[in-house]
């Protein structure tokens, strides 16, 4: 990694290989770039399949609905089901239940099966190919054409929602030729938010144990 960035010291890093939150964060510390140049493939994927499968219960198009899948990628993700919304209408203002325990529709399904979703493919084949192929050509082109595209992609969120330890894992980030430019401060309900500072908390747990 340092002699990639003594070659390349203008590069932007983008991790895919898994864990890929915790193999973001150790790019970042070796290759001394700055944070917004690592970046990794973080819940990209998960959002995308998040929206499908979402589609598939309303009958409309993905592109048509809007909805985040935030924190680690694996199974401590967070769905942001507050902010979930079909042309600016929130459903939860439809079904105030949505995505909680109580929920009677079961909204809650969809994000076990984005989580259970790669296990599922490697089960079945061996391994995980074409989804996160194209979900990585998404955020190339939005750094190769600085589409500065929202993304939720793996970053260092210090300093976001309550989280003071250098974590990376995923928010909705503006993409661009720079890499990450912004980082998008979603509101969160109290759950959601408790949700979130836990993912970070057993990533910085399993980080503290790396010797580098």
């Amino acid at each position: 990694m340092p002699k990639l960035t003594e070659h390349s010291p203008n590069t932007i890093l983008l991790i895919i290989s898994n864990p890929v939150d915790i193999l973001t964060y150790v790019a970042w510390k070796l290759s001394g770039l700055p944070k917004t140049r690592v970046i990794g493939s973080g819940t990209n994927l998960d959002s995308a399949r998040f929206r499908f499968m979402m589609s598939e219960r309303l009958n409309i198009a993905p592109s048509s609905c809007h909805g985040w899948i935030i924190g680690e990628h694996g199974d401590s993700s967070v769905p942001v089901w507050s902010g979930i919304n079909i042309a600016g209408v929130r459903l939860r203002d439809v079904h105030p239940s949505i995505g909680k325990p109580e929920d009677d529709e079961g909204w809650n399904e969809i994000h076990r099966k984005v989580v259970d979703s790669a296990y599922e493919i490697i089960k079945l084949k061996g391994y995980t190919s074409w989804a996160i192929g194209l979900s990585t050509a998404n955020i190339v082109q939005a750094i190769l054409h600085n589409t500065r595209t929202v993304l939720a992609v793996s970053t260092l969120v210090k300093g976001f929602h309550g989280i003071e330890e250098d974590v990376f894992l995923s928010l909705p980030c503006v993409i661009g030729s720079n890499g990450v430019t912004h980082i998008i401060n979603q509101t969160l309900t109290d759950d959601e938010l408790l949700q979130l500072q836990m993912s970070a908390n057993m990533l910085h747990s399993a980080q503290i144990k790396i010797i580098m």
